[in-house]
């Protein structure tokens, strides 16, 4: 439970060191994701869980 809430913290980290560095890129790329059909936004999330889950799985595999 204790990776859980660590991993959730890092995302936390990044993201906010993201939005500190950068705050105009991401105004400009939340305009066009409206712009974004549903399904492509669908097959990016999808992609990013693929490779998340792949990503934690190497992790676990070969540098524990």
């Amino acid at each position: 439970m204790s990776e859980l809430v660590t991993a959730i913290g890092l995302v936390l980290v990044i993201e906010g060191l993201a939005y500190a560095i950068s705050p105009g890129w991401w105004r400009s790329m939340a305009e066009q994701l409206k712009e974004t059909p549903d399904e492509n936004l669908r097959t990016a999330g999808m992609f990013a869980i693929g490779l998340g889950v792949l990503v934690v799985w190497v992790a676990r595999k070969f540098l524990a």
